[in-house]
């Protein structure tokens, strides 16, 4: 049976996942009163298979719910930062200030994104001297959660691009993080690597967060005219089952465009496929977080 573009379907029909489409309910408005931001980690240790392209992307398409998003760039590469406009080398403090001192405040560090209701707390190269500093820290795998905690009031979701690693600076984030997405690219190499990370997740909830949960693996650069990504897909939902997304984000040369001009599709191509996809990806996300 032939796999519908999610853009053109209605419940019931073949998604590109292969399964029946969800009868996915509209974005609900945030909750009123009292905030207590939802952290997600985006989290694979494969690099290159749309983290950066996934927080940036599903963190404007919240905004667009009229939610408050604050990004972590979590990552020394600046990947985030860069693709939000943000220079990294020119920045006078970071994150990694914010994990090594207590006495700085982090509403000196974020900074505002163009897109409404969204802020990012940036990264540098500097954060990669985080992970040996932090080794002879006490509780050193919740240094993350500590800032993280402090800035829940202010946002209703906190999404962290973490680096392409399973270091220390990953278990930070799988440490303070609710959830976690992993973006995976349909293809063999970057399927290998899932069951490590599903290793990693689950140490991590034994031993340092037990409410953590697996909010959904994500179908990125699926290109469905490939036998071979159509196959990669099909052997994940039948290793993870509901566990995949049933959205998938389809390989388009619009999003490499959106890194160069530092702002997320939603706005550099707001009526593109990639866009419909992201803001679908956000209305999934908000089905599985009912709390959110």
């Amino acid at each position: 049976m032939a796999r519908g573009d999610q853009e053109e379907l209605s419940a019931g029909m073949v998604g590109p996942t292969g399964r029946p489409w969800p009868d996915l309910p509209a974005a609900r408005p945030p909750r009123q009163g009292k905030k207590h931001g939802l952290v997600i980690a985006m989290c694979n240790q494969k690099g290159g298979v749309g983290k950066t392209t996934t927080t940036i992307n599903l963190g404007a398409a919240l905004a667009e719910t009229g939610r408050k998003v604050l990004l972590v760039d979590f990552d020394p590469q600046g990947s985030a930062s860069v693709g939000l406009g943000v220079n990294p080398h020119t920045l006078e403090r970071t994150i990694y200030n914010l994990l090594l001192s207590r006495t700085i405040d982090a509403a000196d560090i974020i900074v505002p994104t163009g897109v409404e209701n969204m802020d990012i707390l940036p990264a540098n190269i500097d954060l990669s001297a985080a992970e040996l500093q932090l080794v002879s820290e006490v509780a050193r795998e919740q240094t993350l959660k500590r800032v993280l905690d402090r800035l829940r009031g202010d946002y209703d979701m906190i999404l962290i691009d973490c680096a392409p690693s399973l270091g220390l600076l990953t278990v930070n984030a799988l440490t303070a993080a609710d959830k976690v997405l992993t973006p995976l690219e349909c293809e063999f190499f970057a399927l290998r690597g899932i069951a490590l990370l599903t290793d990693t997740v689950n140490k991590v909830k034994d031993r340092l967060n037990p409410d953590l949960e697996m909010l959904g693996i994500l179908g990125t650069m699926f290109d469905a005219r490939t036998l071979h990504s159509r196959e990669v897909l099909d052997r994940v939902v039948q290793a993870f089952g509901e566990t995949v997304f049933h959205t998938v984000i389809r390989r388009t040369i619009k999003f490499p465009e959106t890194t160069v001009a530092g702002e997320p599709i939603t706005t550099y191509a707001p009526t593109s496929s990639g866009a419909d996809q992201y803001r679908t990806l956000a209305r999934e996300v908000l089905a599985r977080c009912p709390d959110a």
